[in-house]
């Protein structure tokens, strides 16, 4: 169930349009920025950016390319993907879960009856880091997150250094991950969404 057409701020921006005069030709253009739901024609160009981003680091990707595709089929409007004159910078893919904390299961579940969001992986091309992508990312995200009623809160697993990033999207610590991946060891974080309540009320959602 997508409800992204019902959202404003998930919608391309557009702009006002100069009449052509004759003899002129329109010319077909682009969006200069999108945002929107991934579908699994995505999948290779996520993955794409995904593997650059997390292989060179930890050595693993939080997604295998049947992953991303299994996830981008079973629940799409938990996805969005920020694109630039149609390339993909940068995108979130999430899924349902139902269970207090994240376990090994959580990693290639979904469970539509949940009113978690687990957020399996956040990347950003790497000709676009450094330039704030991934925490405008996110507020979009979250913003979009809240206008959900089913959805209750969103958790994420990240890695120590990874922490003061999401902290200042509004994550909170729960404490040590119960999943290890490897040599890998995880802190799980938490926000909740249904503590804006009101904020649903007034967003014209």
């Amino acid at each position: 169930m997508s409800v992204v057409s019902a959202l404003p701020f998930l919608k391309p921006i557009h702009h006002m349009r100069t009449p052509i005069s004759p003899g002129r030709q329109r010319r077909h253009t682009l969006p200069a920025s999108e945002f929107r739901s991934l579908s699994p024609e995505d999948a290779i160009s996520v993955f794409e950016i995904e593997r650059e981003a997390f292989i060179s680091v930890s050595g693993e990707c939080p997604l295998h390319l049947d992953e991303v595709r299994h996830f981008l089929t079973l629940c799409p409007e938990l996805s969005l993907g920020w694109f630039e004159e149609g390339r993909l910078v940068a995108f979130i893919i999430g899924s349902l879960w139902d269970q207090d904390k994240l376990n090994m299961d959580a990693l290639t579940l979904h469970k539509p009856h949940g009113t978690t969001v687990h957020i399996h992986v956040l990347a950003v091309h790497r000709t676009f880091r450094q330039q704030g992508k991934g925490s405008i990312l996110m507020w979009r995200y979250l913003q979009y997150l809240r206008c959900l009623p089913y959805v209750r809160r969103a958790v994420l697993m990240c890695e120590d250094f990874l922490v003061p990033f999401y902290q200042k999207s509004g994550f909170k610590v729960q404490g040590p991950s119960d999943i290890t991946v490897g040599p890998l060891t995880f802190i799980e974080m938490q926000y909740p969404v249904q503590g804006h309540a009101f904020m649903r009320r007034n967003s014209g959602c």
